[in-house]
């Protein structure tokens, strides 16, 4: 296989065996259809006797006894469950006969009229991969308990696409038994000539699960179209996924701190590119292969942090300017071929195995390559990176190779690439996307040349920043001898020779610096990077080391410890790790915000939207430096703000809905829908709710630090100027003495406006008029908290007038909030006016329907019509606020409501959600854990899936979700642990759900360092020695003054379900 070409596989598996009914077609319903129809009338039939059990088949009879087995079988076991007894008869029983026999046969001619009127539907990945797998010359078979497998496969144009079909007629004329026994899977692995260990099971029914699992095979795979997890999982599936394009053969989880992929998948590539990112705040580096070529299978990005330019473009005949993180330079080329061959990068070299670990307790990268050129010689290759985390603008990547049973010479190509382009994200790809000019000097550098280096130059087209990047190379240890240099197309290179002998490594290391004109301290990029180099004289081992020390500071901070299922914390400690490659201690110098995709690729154009608001909290209770300086890069776009509300006939600050370089509105005003292949106009920059998000995490800060002097100087700026823009975008009606809030956007983001009005916007959105009223009581409380000079300064300074003070307060306990049903609270007026959606015809249609938006517009429909949400929005001020604090500001504003009609709420929501948006789950199962810990445990683990198994169909490989994967340790953190900051109180209300037996971190609280264990009986809160002052920790009624160095351990009360309180 020639790894930068071939669209093909190699896994770490040498076969796959694959289910059909419900993973290759899409024929469960029509199954289910034809098993209801027969046992439907059988149970009416007068031959039932008087004890039996009469009631009609319902949907989850059909995966307890019937789906996966042989149809005799799923007769047998159906009819035994309600207390009926036929004969056995045989297979020359007439269709409908009164036996196992007859009924079975009259299921299948029931089965075979539906799918000739139906057809068979094919799940396209599942093809896909199977087509993938052929490519890379790996057995494929299916092996099914259906007797109909064979004209399925014709009518679904497959019969050619499987090395082995193993079908249920087959399987009867070998007296094979049927599932959960493995004895079918076990004649296909034998006919393939592979182990069971050797090779994976794909399946969707429990008893198939437990027959791959019998079986001893190597990997065997749930699939899971129905919230089914938890069963799939009891029956023994290693992994269990919603859809086959999810599966990633080559990822092993066997250590929690390590993340492993073997063999290659060009169609998992940049899935994998983006997980193995390393990054350290400052920059951050995708985990292609080193030999990637541009146009290839891997995409190198390298991104700056707060790096943006920005381009023209025409769209719908309009013409838009937009700006983008920009894909920086790239330092990793490293190229190989025996002499006189031709270089890896252009197939001169076959990769016969591959594996990748990212090593997260070390924020390394490695990985393993054996290659053999085309006379025979093999060579194996053995890769180190590792961005620094002791200093910001370096980096460096080992290479080691080794002959294997020949010796002779090699050569090397290394070098930096300055022809890169924005090309992650498929419709940016359609537009501008070049944003660098190569700004090297002619004639090279002779210093850098004396080290076997380069130094480039770059500079964005627009915003004029200007980039250098500085190499330097050894070979074991010292500068190569002979190297020369030279460029082809925009790779900057050196190149030198290898003397290789067999079994012997030769280590090749690449030390590489970045500096730009936005950089502290430096005179100039190009002298900037060459300083770094200079005073980083150590070898690869040593500045490694030296990253580590740091490193390891850092990761023990935001350490979470999850005592659950085997594949949990692995995915925790890899969030922890992305969040920390994005946001580290280096950030608190930097003038950037949270980006929404982190340092990982180009999806969002790099943008900054809310996602703070899920990552501070984590963030503050341990770094609070690092909140701080993410806050201030809001503070320091409050002129741009001001400026955006002015500009709107309004007060205050307008923070834009996504944000760059500056501060203004970076939103594109169109949305390219893949499905229908229109763009279609975004008007998401009328979510004004961002700047609430801003606001609370200015209080939040607070909060958790006491920081007065920062309140003084920017908290407040910041709280009072978006409690001015909200107070001027309030109407008030008279007659009923209510502010409404008109023509906004809710979290929700799938509503644009009314179906019935052509002006885009949504009158009083309850989750932006409630935190608008707590943002002006917060902005009021300020105002009482800070006394004498410092109130004068702070009113003096922003121009506070009495009067608009008056109208916070009276906003504050007179904003509208909308009802309907009985004390629902609406997600905006009008909201049940809308229709329901048949949500149950859409998943059986799309299956995954997360993104409605662009199914609907697809088919000329709107989202507009209908109840139901991208994401959480109503049930975010659950999230936020948390059940007491929304009742308090709820009575505040005049409104009785209760908690029994909150539970109701988010019954009512979650119903209706279809989580479009990462973020979503996170919310919900937070909400969740006080309520119904089963179903936030469900829900939490799909918080981990999202960029592990890519669930939303290819996004994370144009860069990780940052606030889900940060969202996601807030959720143990927040709700499992119950942490919330009340009054001048750490509070703590625990509902660990039954399937977690411990949880533990640590956290910061104004100045205290204190480590949290929890378990169902207990939760003990120890105090770091030291000379903070005391804090008060509450768990119920129980509270503790804590001291530094001391330790208070609260008792808890197991509930039934599993949940500890007091």
């Amino acid at each position: 296989m020639r790894s930068p070409t071939v669209e093909a596989i190699q896994p770490p598996f040498n076969a796959v065996i694959f289910d059909l009914d419900g993973v290759v077609t899409d024929t469960a319903a029509a199954h289910e259809a034809a098993w209801r129809e027969l046992f439907d009338a059988v149970l009416r039939d007068p031959r039932v006797g008087a004890g039996a059990d009469t009631g009609p088949f319902r949907h989850e009879d059909y995966f307890e006894y019937v789906d996966g087995r042989p149809r005799e079988e799923g007769v047998s076991a159906f009819l035994a469950a309600r207390g009926i007894t036929l004969p056995a008869g045989d297979e020359r029983d007439a269709p409908g006969a009164w036996t196992v026999h007859g009924l079975a046969a009259r299921k299948n001619e029931l089965f075979a009229r539906r799918l000739a009127a139906s057809g068979v539907e094919v799940f396209p990945e599942s093809a896909d991969l199977v087509a993938r797998l052929r490519a890379g010359r790996i057995p494929v078979a299916l092996a099914t308990s259906s007797r109909n497998a064979r004209p399925v496969l014709e009518a679904a144009h497959l019969q050619d696409a499987f090395s082995l079909v193993l079908d249920g007629n087959e399987a009867a004329e070998l007296g094979l038994p049927g599932k959960p026994d493995p004895a079918l899977f076990l004649e296909a692995a034998r006919r393939l000539g592979v182990d069971p260990p050797r090779a994976v099971v794909i399946e969707d029914a429990v008893a198939g699960v437990q027959a791959g699992r019998r079986g001893g095979f190597g990997l065997v795979v749930g699939i899971d179209r129905g919230g089914r997890r938890a069963e799939l999982e009891d029956a023994g599936a290693d992994l269990v996924l919603r859809d086959v394009g999810e599966l990633d053969l080559g990822l092993v989880l066997a250590d929690p701190w390590t993340l492993v992929y073997e063999g290659f998948d060009a169609g998992h590539e940049g899935h994998r590119e983006a997980l193995t990112t390393l990054g350290n705040g400052y920059i951050g580096v995708r985990g292609a292969a080193p030999e990637s070529i541009r146009g290839g299978t891997g995409y190198p990005g390298t991104y700056l942090s707060g790096v943006y330019n920005r381009v023209v473009n025409l769209v719908q005949d309009q013409e838009t300017e937009d700006e983008h993180l920009v894909n920086a330079p790239n330092w990793l080329p490293v190229d190989l071929r025996v002499a006189g061959g031709e270089w890896w990068s252009r197939g001169g070299l076959t990769v016969r195995r591959e594996r990748r670990v990212l090593d997260l307790g070390a924020a390394l990268l490695r990985r393993e390559v054996d290659l053999e050129d085309d006379a025979g010689r093999r060579l194996r290759v053995q890769q180190r990176r590792f961005v620094s985390m002791a200093e910001q603008q370096l980096m460096a990547l080992e290479t080691t190779v080794t002959a294997q049973g020949w010796s002779g010479q090699a050569e090397v190509r290394s070098g930096v690439d300055v022809d890169v382009a924005n090309e992650n994200v498929l419709e940016d790809a359609l537009l501008a996307r070049r944003h660098l000019r190569d700004a090297t000097p002619a004639g090279g550098d002779s210093e850098a040349e004396a080290e076997a280096g380069v130094v480039i130059e770059a500079e964005t087209l627009q915003s004029g920043v200007r980039i250098a990047v500085a190499l330097r190379h050894t070979v074991d240890g010292r500068v190569p001898a002979g190297s020369t240099g030279g460029q082809v197309g925009g790779l900057h290179y050196r190149q030198f020779a290898l003397a290789l002998h067999d079994g012997v490594p030769v280590r090749v290391v690449k030390t590489a610096a970045y500096a730009t004109s936005r950089d502290r301290a430096v005179s100039s990029p190009r002298t900037g990077a060459a300083a770094v180099l200079d005073r980083c004289r150590g070898g690869f081992d040593e500045l490694l080391a030296a990253h580590g020390l740091v490193w390891e500071r850092v990761r023990r901070l935001f350490t979470v410890a999850i005592d659950a299922a085997p594949d949990v914390q692995p995915v925790v400690n890899l969030h922890v790790f992305h969040l920390l490659q994005t946001l580290s201690p280096f950030v608190t110098e930097l003038d950037v915000g949270v980006p929404a995709r982190g340092l990982h690729g180009e999806g969002y154009r790099g943008h900054v939207f809310w996602d703070e608001l899920f990552v501070l909290p984590l963030i503050t209770s341990r770094i609070p430096a690092v909140s701080r300086s993410l806050i201030a890069y809001r503070w320091r776009r409050l002129p741009a703000a001001r400026l955006a509300a002015a500009t709107a006939g309004l007060k205050g600050a307008l923070f834009p809905w996504q944000s760059g370089s500056d501060g203004r509105e970076e939103t594109p005003r169109w949305l390219f829908n893949r499905r229908s292949g229109h763009w279609i106009p975004d008007v998401s920059r009328l979510q004004r709710h961002v700047g609430l998000a801003v606001a609370f995490s200015a209080w939040q800060y607070f909060e958790a630090t006491q920081d007065r002097f920062w309140l003084l100087r920017h908290g407040a700026e910041l709280v009072v100027e978006v409690a001015r823009l909200f107070a001027s975008l309030a109407e008030q009606e008279a007659a009923e003495d209510r502010f409404h809030v008109r023509g906004v956007m809710g979290p929700d983001e799938y509503h644009t406006g009314y179906p019935d009005r052509d002006t885009p916007g949504l009158d009083d959105n309850a989750y932006t008029n409630v935190m608008a009223a707590w943002t002006c009581q917060q902005a009021c409380r300020i105002l009482d908290i800070v006394a004498g000079h410092d109130r004068e300064d702070l009113v003096a300074r922003l121009a506070i007038d009495p009067e608009e003070v008056r109208r916070w307060e009276h906003l504050s306990r007179r904003m509208s909030v909308p009802f309907h049903d009985g004390g629902i609270i609406s997600q905006f007026a009008g909201y049940e006016d809308l229709e329901e959606l048949d949500w149950e015809a859409y998943r059986e249609k799309y299956h995954n329907i997360e993104r409605l938006d662009l199914i609907l517009e697809a088919e000329g429909d709107t989202t507009n019509r209908y109840r139901l949400a991208k994401q959480a929005d109503t049930l975010m001020l659950l999230y936020l606020l948390g059940e007491e604090e929304l009742l308090a500001v709820l009575a505040r504003l005049g409104y009785t409501v209760t908690a029994e009609q909150l539970d109701r709420a988010v019954d009512y929501y979650l119903a209706r959600t279809a989580h479009g948006s990462t973020l979503s789950r996170v919310a919900h199962a937070s909400v969740l854990a006080r309520r119904d810990p089963e179903r936030a445990w469900e829900t939490f683990r799909e918080v981990l899936d999202a960029d592990l198994d890519d669930t939303q169909g290819g996004t994370t490989q144009t860069g990780i979700h940052l606030g889900a994967m940060a969202g996601s340790i807030d959720v143990v953190q927040r709700s499992f642990a119950g942490l919330r900051l009340t009054g001048n109180d750490l509070v703590f209300a625990p509902r660990l759900p039954r399937e977690v037996r411990s949880v533990s971190f640590r956290v910061r609280y104004r100045d205290q360092l204190l480590d949290v264990s929890l378990t169902h009986e207990a939760l003990e809160v120890v105090s770091a020695p030291g000379d903070a002052a005391p804090v008060r920790v509450r768990v119920g009624a129980d509270e503790a003054l804590l001291h530094p160095g001391a330790a208070h351990r609260f008792r808890l009360v197991p509930l039934a379900e599993g949940a500890p309180t007091l």
